[in-house]
């Protein structure tokens, strides 16, 4: 009971539109009895391929989240993985989940859209199509299936060092076509085939993919192929980051304030034109070590800080 309780409180509190698709990814982070973690109540049918779907600003945990359609997106963490338990709910924008299936959850990503993601600590690169929202664990940017891990290399690991990009051609395409209420073009699962060799040479965007005008080379919904590909990664580290700011002196006086946590820097960066002065700690050995650190600096009233991956 206590746990339906908090899953009725958590309905009600997230009446909104944008925060009501939210309650189906919420309901496997709430803990109920025994500590444990029950999946979704939210079972979707066999035939529902979903919505496309942005949303409006939410807040989890004390921070707001923005979804948008940015298709430069680029980054790079930690992600974790999700299936058992969650086989067949639905998603945040109506799908039906398939542990087995190529897909993944992203804070504020388009859904459905489609991503690259290497693993940066083997070089394993999948493409998936997001569909749902989270993780809401900190620390982490993004939750693939359980297929996904598996294919990049983590399942049993639990997480990994991964870059994250979205692929703008396809995403654009696949967004057009729900918006128009027509049927997901099927040249998208071309992008399962794109050569990846060179996704890590620098920040760039990821291949296009030119889309056909053949109506007839169409489908209801795109199902990605389990294809991974073996690419070039550079040694990263993990470091928690604190804060950015344009005054070096702010980023001096927060540095001391959190020297007591664990080995503090500031790092220049240019981003866009602008000098900021990155405040973080670390390098850290582990997730686990950075989970920790995240954690003491969350408690000091930081609640922005994140793990990143450098």
């Amino acid at each position: 009971m206590k746990g339906a309780r908090s899953l009725f409180l958590l309905a009600f509190l997230l009446s909104g539109c944008a925060e009501t698709e939210l309650i189906a990814h919420m309901a496997k982070k709430i803990p109920f009895d025994g500590d444990d973690v029950r999946p979704s109540p939210m079972v979707s049918s066999a035939s529902s391929e979903g919505v496309y779907k942005v949303g409006k600003p939410y807040v989890i945990n004390g921070r707001t989240y923005y979804p948008e359609e940015n298709y430069g997106y680029d980054e790079t963490g930690i992600s974790s993985w999700y299936g058992p338990g969650f086989h067949a709910r639905k998603t945040a924008n109506g799908e039906k989940f398939d542990q087995r299936a190529m897909t993944a959850a992203h804070r504020t990503l388009p859904m459905p859209c489609f991503v690259r993601v290497t693993n940066l600590e083997n070089g394993h690169a999948v493409i998936l199509r997001v569909n749902d929202r989270g993780p809401y664990a900190r620390g982490r940017i993004i939750d693939v299936s359980e297929r996904a891990a598996e294919l990049l290399g983590f399942r049993t690991k639990g997480t990994a060092k991964v870059r994250v990009q979205v692929l703008a051609e396809e995403s654009r395409a696949i967004a057009a076509a729900k918006k128009a209420g027509r049927p997901e073009p099927q040249e998208i699962l071309m992008a399962s085939s794109v050569r990846l060799q060179d996704a890590h040479a620098a920040k760039t965007a990821p291949p296009r993919i030119a889309p056909t005008k053949d109506a007839a080379s169409s489908i209801e919904k795109v199902d990605l192929p389990d294809v991974v590909e073996q690419v070039p990664v550079s040694a990263t580290q993990i470091y928690v980051q604190a804060g950015a700011f344009t005054q070096e002196n702010n980023a001096v006086g927060l540095a001391r304030q959190l020297a007591g946590i664990a080995e503090t820097s500031i790092q220049p960066a240019n981003v866009q034109g602008r000098d900021f002065f990155r405040v973080r700690l670390g390098p850290v050995a582990s997730v686990d070590k950075a989970d920790e650190i995240l954690k003491k600096v969350v408690e000091t009233g930081i609640n922005a800080a994140r793990i990143i991956v450098d």
